[in-house]
């Protein structure tokens, strides 16, 4: 049937032709792109999930270079502290030379007073000046505050790491269960029957003495404080007010890792026998550690020394003389610290807090021994005034207070952020490659899928002139 008003042909040619273009339209916008997904309408579903994925990619790359951050904090710190303990450990040296009086004059010794001076005003520049992006690193600036500490019952805080979370504090209740104890032997009699000699042994060394028949037991306790330095070991009455109650032998130190012990020679045994404080017969006892819970978890305990090392919470202390009894104690952090955000969420989970005390000369040491800044010119153990073994022990407890100090960041910069820089590159790796399988373009496909829509729209442009010119074979039957 031929017809001129309406060209069926021409209009399904026309259609097919249109559809043709719209996919060579779409081929060559994605071949241009490198997307297979460019708008909503070409994959709802894939749309919504590549963008999902785009979103923790960006997170996960941010965290990425924060942890890099936070990995050059650290490493800035620790160089600074490196410097420090080079420092320390030229004052030591000094301070032992100093304690050889008799080959050192009385001006060397000022020489060297003068040299740790130095040495101490620039453990306190550096305290002062180390700084990364304009952030101050040592000088306390990261340390936790806390509030409502008990100076009778805490005598040393350290607060590593604490997480706040939503809480504007942290409450932290210490509950003492068990006293911690010297190691301790006694001598129940007021003096001793015949001559004897003994080896009086501590954490410090091991001392020979020798007494004679009818040597009181006060005498005996004299002799061994005079050698309590290089055994480690003191001596007083049982009783204090009644001198013929015998004496206590005592380590200095607390905790398991002390002891005090007496060898009685063979020549001489059974003439000192010695019982502990239980009254059991024993010639070594030694010490006990203290045990405290901390927020209801239990703490690690050496000798008065309590660490807590929990997901929320990490802190050392040392309890007090006075406070070394079964009770209790509270106090609050109340900020500060360092927080670094390490992963793509931002929650406590993702964040890690760090601590860093001051290394200032008058923050170096503890209130028991004294600090840093006083064996300088002036003060109270400088070598100048005879305190060479005072500050010996002085600097020996900073030492290990910056090697600790050293030690923890070192274990925060390999163990936390190195190895969280690790997953999270992994982690990026397979999100964009998932992102990819999905938002991306196959350019073998879309490259076949081109060259099929160029010849079918080629096609459809000559069916539809074929089609256009149909209607103009009426004109044979008009003539």
């Amino acid at each position: 049937m031929t017809r001129i008003n309406s060209n069926i042909p021409a209009l399904l040619s026309n259609r097919q032709l249109g559809r043709s273009q719209g996919r060579l339209s779409v081929s060559l916008e994605r071949l241009a792109t490198g997307l297979r997904i460019n708008r909503g309408a070409d994959d709802p579903a894939g749309l919504i999930v590549s963008e999902v994925l785009r979103s923790e990619i960006a997170g996960v790359r941010q965290a990425i270079d924060n942890s890099q951050r936070a990995a050059n904090v650290i490493s800035t710190t620790e160089a600074a502290l490196n410097e420090v303990a080079a420092l320390l450990n030229d004052i030591q040296a000094l301070v032992v030379q100093a304690a050889n009086s008799g080959a050192v004059s009385s001006d060397e010794i000022r020489a060297n007073q003068l040299q740790i001076d130095s040495a101490v005003e620039s453990i306190t520049r550096i305290a002062n000046t180390t700084s990364f992006a304009g952030r101050r690193l040592l000088d306390g600036s990261l340390d936790y505050l806390t509030s409502g500490v008990n100076t009778g019952d805490i005598e040393a805080l350290s607060v590593n790491a604490a997480t706040f979370g939503n809480r504007s504090y942290i409450p932290v209740t210490i509950n003492v269960t068990q006293s911690a104890q010297h190691g301790e032997l006694r001598f129940a009699n007021s003096q001793i029957a015949q001559s004897i000699s003994i080896q009086v042994a501590g954490n410090n060394g091991v001392v020979s003495l020798s007494f004679i028949s009818g040597t009181r037991a006060s005498a005996i306790a004299a002799a061994i404080n005079v050698v309590t330095e290089a055994t480690g070991v003191s001596a007083g009455l049982i009783n204090p007010g009644f001198a013929a109650s015998g004496i206590v032998l005592r380590s200095q130190r607390y905790g398991s890792n002390a002891f005090v012990q007496v060898e009685v020679l063979p020549s001489s045994a059974g003439t000192f026998a010695l019982i502990d404080a239980g009254g059991a017969s024993t010639n070594r006892d030694i010490g006990r550690d203290a045990a405290a819970t901390i927020n209801g978890a239990t703490s690690i305990g050496n000798g008065r020394d309590l660490i807590l090392n929990t997901t929320g919470l990490n802190i050392a202390l040392t309890i007090s003389e006075a406070f070394n009894r079964p009770g209790s104690t509270t106090f609050a952090i109340t900020g500060g610290g360092a927080l670094f955000q390490l992963g793509p969420g931002i929650n406590s989970n993702q964040q890690v807090n760090v601590g860093v005390r001051s290394i200032a000369a008058s923050e170096l040491g503890n209130g028991t021994l004294g600090f840093l800044s006083q064996i300088v010119t002036g003060q109270n153990y400088s070598l100048v005034n005879g305190e060479s073994g005072r500050a010996a022990k002085i600097i020996q407890e900073a030492i290990r207070q910056v090697s600790l100090l050293r030690g923890r960041l070192g274990a925060f910069e390999k163990n936390t952020v190195q190895t969280n820089v690790s997953q999270l590159q992994i982690t990026l790796e397979n999100l964009t490659s998932s992102e990819s399988s999905i938002r991306d373009v196959d350019f073998a496909a879309q490259t076949s899928q081109l060259t099929r829509d160029q010849i079918l729209v080629q096609a459809g442009t000559a069916v539809l002139a074929i089609a256009n010119r149909s209607p103009q074979s009426v004109l044979q039957l008009l003539q």
